[in-house]
């Protein structure tokens, strides 16, 4: 897919950034708090929600104006950059809706559920002259950082695997609470959904990945998505590795885990969400270790404290001042393996990468 970005929206420089959110659902939470932990920089000057009750309590929350369309809040919003916090599958639709308007795009993960829906967001974006900002606050965490320093500065020498692990608990009630939860239309499972963030991690931290083998299974949730799925990847850099993935975990959220070993290096980065920096061992020392501890922290949400982060770069990229680190593009990167791993527990075979475009 190539760039052809023309017309893109000047950057403001002379005022608070505008953003206007769609979707008033558990995780805006953390994108109205990220919003006010900048707020000398940027304002939510509108909320949108098709339940009236969600809607309500946001609007109380923080002061925006509420909408009850995403179509009624486009024609009346000053937005620079409506963000999406929708079920998974209604972003494609949405986004290229906010596009046309002429305004900035930035979707939760998984950006899309089908790959040809991913594709159109890009394009739609580009065509319009906006940006496609995909939310992916993982990568901010400081535990993961280090980690990628550390492998882009050489310190493991060959990679030779790479070990993701997602041991969660998301009980009946988790799929029962809204109707969209659990749908293959609307939320993807447990590779789609609750690992996104851990597929990432493969492609950005190890690099592209050539092939992918996997396994799917819904073993006890009644939903239409797996709850379980195994894959087994080789690396373009000839690295192999696993990524195990359970929403069954008993009787809580276990561990969120990616371990790297190389032929200079070990590191396993655990916790309930890759949070703790459980081993740290080179042949050579670095100025980095001494990070180690300052980079673990305490955390009970499996969201991280990423979205803060991940709303500097955005703000700043919308001033100007930088570039975006997760754009449509980069977005596609995790889908495009996502989808590989569908593909391959659906027709029992190896798929390769890149995809067919």
């Amino acid at each position: 897919m190539t760039q052809t970005m023309h017309n893109r929206r000047p950057p403001v420089l002379d005022r608070k950034l505008r953003f206007a959110l769609v979707g008033c659902g558990r995780i805006a939470g953390n994108h109205f708090e990220a919003i006010k932990s900048h707020a000398p920089r940027c304002e939510l000057v509108d909320v949108c929600d098709v339940d009236a009750t969600a809607l309500s309590a946001a609007v109380k929350r923080t002061g925006a104006k509420g909408h009850a369309s995403l179509t009624a809040m486009l024609a009346a919003t000053a937005a620079d950059c409506v963000i999406l916090t929708t079920p998974s599958g209604l972003h494609p639709a949405q986004a290229i809706e906010v596009s046309r308007s002429g305004r900035d795009v930035m979707t939760e993960k998984p950006m899309a559920t089908r790959w040809s829906d991913g594709q159109a967001m890009v394009r739609a974006c580009d065509e319009a002259g906006v940006r496609l900002f995909v939310v992916k606050q993982n990568r901010r965490n400081r535990t993961l950082q280090l980690l990628k320093r550390a492998v882009d500065g050489g310190r493991f020498g060959r990679i030779y695997m790479v070990n993701v692990n997602v041991f969660w608990s998301r009980p009946q009630s988790y799929y029962d609470s809204a109707a969209w939860r659990g749908t293959w239309e609307f939320d993807g499972g447990a590779f789609m959904n609750q690992a996104s963030h851990y597929i990432d991690l493969l492609d950005w931290i190890v690099g592209p990945v050539e092939s992918v083998m996997a396994y799917t299974g819904t073993l006890a949730r009644n939903i239409e998505v797996e709850d379980t799925g195994v894959a087994a990847l080789k690396w373009r850099n000839g690295a192999m590795g696993t990524v195990n993935v359970t929403m069954l975990t008993y009787p809580k959220n276990l561990e969120g885990s990616i371990t790297v070993l190389g032929e200079r290096g070990s590191v396993r980065i655990g916790g309930v969400a890759v949070n703790k920096i459980e081993n740290w061992t080179f042949d050579t020392p670095h100025d980095m270790d001494r990070e180690i501890d300052d980079a673990s922290y305490q955390t009970t949400s499996v969201y991280g404290f990423g979205h803060p982060l991940y709303y500097d770069n955005v703000i700043n990229t919308l001033r100007g001042e930088a570039e975006p680190e997760t754009d449509g593009r980069e977005g596609l990167k995790s889908l495009e393996l996502l989808i590989a791993m569908y593909m391959s527990a659906r027709d029992g075979k190896r798929v390769n990468l890149p995809l067919a475009y």
